[in-house]
């Protein structure tokens, strides 16, 4: 009987310990609904910019996404973005996307895939939401130390 006390106990631990997903969480429609609709990114920024380079999203340079152009569509969570730096390759592509209940915006690229079929997928937390503009911020590892990259999207 004490064995199977013990080994309920540490089966409460275990599942209690369980880091949650990204995915697993409630979506937070309020926010979801404020980022509906077209927007620009026009600024990307992080600490020492000048120094080293960021591929956002495995696409490009990150400077190439300062002027896209996307689209979020709240109620089938579905979108696009376009890059068009001059500086850059051109590049459009539909994505799938949510906002979740820690604040979390999750967002698979498509490209000629269906969201089912994508794996993988970027986790970026939304900051500073107003009705005309919303920050993204992608948090990578520059030479072991967490750096944030932040995206400033403002309404079209």
């Amino acid at each position: 009987m004490k064995k199977f006390i013990l080994f309920i106990a540490l089966s409460v631990l275990i599942i209690s310990c369980k880091s949650k997903s990204a995915t697993d969480t409630k979506l937070d429609s309020k926010t979801q609904v404020a980022m509906k609709g077209n927007w620009t990114v026009t600024s990307v920024t992080y600490p020492n910019s000048s120094v080293f380079k960021v591929n956002s999203f495995e696409l490009a340079d990150s400077q190439c996404f300062v002027g896209s152009k996307w689209k979020f569509v709240s109620n089938n969570n579905k979108g696009n973005f376009s890059l068009n730096s001059p500086k850059c390759t051109a590049y459009s592509t539909p994505i799938t996307w949510f906002v979740n209940k820690d604040g979390q915006f999750v967002m698979k690229v498509l490209d000629e895939s269906k969201a089912r079929k994508v794996k993988d997928g970027y986790v970026l937390k939304v900051a500073n939401i107003t009705d005309n503009s919303f920050q993204l911020v992608d948090q990578i590892d520059v030479a072991g130390k967490a750096t944030d990259v932040v995206y400033q999207f403002n309404r079209n």
